[in-house]
């Protein structure tokens, strides 16, 4: 069953039309909100508070990054933002490059576990020795797994890596990344899983594998392609996630 306190859900590159299904009552900007404008294409930059399904929702269209020369509590003021109007669970979605062979682009990965690769952590500033051994929630997870079989959906579970960017990575860093044993790489969520489970959230993270990392393609890495493989596999994640509101 899904978890009757209010939910967060941020959505990633290319992933806006996620929100197109939630029913708004209110729109409120970054800037009308208190945090900084996201200066990247597919990020609109708005909170919806309305209703996915049966569910009551506050929906983060967009995120900040820390390669747009922000710090770590900069990209995670939105977390914190909807945790002060009562979300405790958030589900975080990313674009990301696949590292794992049998994980092909087009499809989804949820995340099991963090490789926190950007050199900062918004817990700075304090001895916050928040425990992070289960990051994302194990019992969500099995609900939404369930929830991928029963629609023939591939959700594929697996580590990401999280490095602050703003460049796509080298071969030879990736190479490093799938000894580390990372599954797909990004730029962005690990930040705000922390600042979220630091909050006593719980966590539910999904990435959109969107190309193959560099040096397993012959092809070069472009954001537009990034933003394109996004908007195609949107739906998928729209049913996924009305089939669990409802549940």
């Amino acid at each position: 069953m899904a978890d009757p306190l209010a939910l967060g859900i941020v959505l990633g590159s290319g992933l806006g039309p996620l929100a197109d299904r939630v029913v708004v009552r209110d729109t409120i900007s970054f800037a009308d909100a208190g945090l900084p404008s996201s200066s990247v294409q597919g990020h609109a930059g708005r909170f919806l508070i309305g209703s996915l399904g049966s569910r009551e929702v506050i929906v983060m269209q967009g995120r900040i990054h820390l390669y747009e020369g922000h710090g770590a509590k900069a990209v995670t003021a939105g977390i914190r933002w909807m945790h002060d109007r009562g979300v405790r669970h958030v589900i975080l979605t990313n674009a990301a490059g696949t590292l794992n062979e049998s994980h092909a682009p087009g499809t989804w990965m949820m995340l099991a576990d963090h490789l926190n690769l950007t050199g900062t952590s918004p817990l700075e500033g304090g001895p916050h020795f928040i425990d992070m051994t289960r990051v994302y929630d194990e019992a969500a997870a099995g609900e939404f797994q369930a929830v991928a079989s029963r629609l023939g959906i591939t959700l594929h579970q697996g580590v990401y890596a999280g490095l602050r960017g703003p460049q796509y990575e080298t071969p030879a860093e990736i190479r490093m990344l799938r000894t580390l044993g990372a599954d797909a790489v990004g730029m962005s969520t690990v930040l705000e899983a922390i600042q979220a489970r630091a909050l006593g959230m719980k966590v539910t993270a999904f990435s959109c594998l969107t190309n193959w990392a560099a040096g397993m393609s012959p092809e070069l890495l472009d954001h537009s392609d990034v933003l394109a493989t996004g908007k195609a596999a949107a739906d998928e994640m729209l049913r996924l996630l009305e089939e669990w509101c409802g549940s």
